[in-house]
């Protein structure tokens, strides 16, 4: 049960950082510092910028923040040690994010029409 809550907790975390409103005005500045020439850190602006829009890469991130803050399955269910629980929390959800979100965009892509 444990397991399920951590990934929907990780896919809801996911979807508010990549789509949600609230982050809206913090995405814009990163993609527009990601898009800034001239700025001397520009490659950490790029590679936020990329993070930000990605469900995969954002999710992966994700666990690593969930293992250390919340609950690490891997430690609880495998018994892993802490280094390696926060790298394969982090793949781990970036797993449960992907098909969770690979599910709900079928779904979208295949509503009926209403016509």
């Amino acid at each position: 049960m444990n397991l399920l809550i951590w990934a929907v907790v990780a896919y809801g975390m996911t979807t508010i950082l990549v789509y949600g409103s609230i982050f809206a005005n913090f995405r814009n500045a990163i993609h527009r510092w990601g898009k800034n020439n001239y700025s001397p850190f520009n490659y950490v602006g790029n590679f936020l910028s990329g993070l930000i829009s990605c469900m995969l890469c954002t999710g992966t991130w994700v666990g690593f923040f969930l293992s250390l803050a919340y609950f690490s399955p891997n430690k609880e269910i495998i018994g892993l040690n802490q280094i390696l629980s926060v790298f394969f929390d982090g793949m781990l959800a970036a797993g449960f994010v992907w098909g969770i979100n690979g599910i709900i965009e079928w779904f979208e892509e295949n509503r009926p029409s209403n016509k």
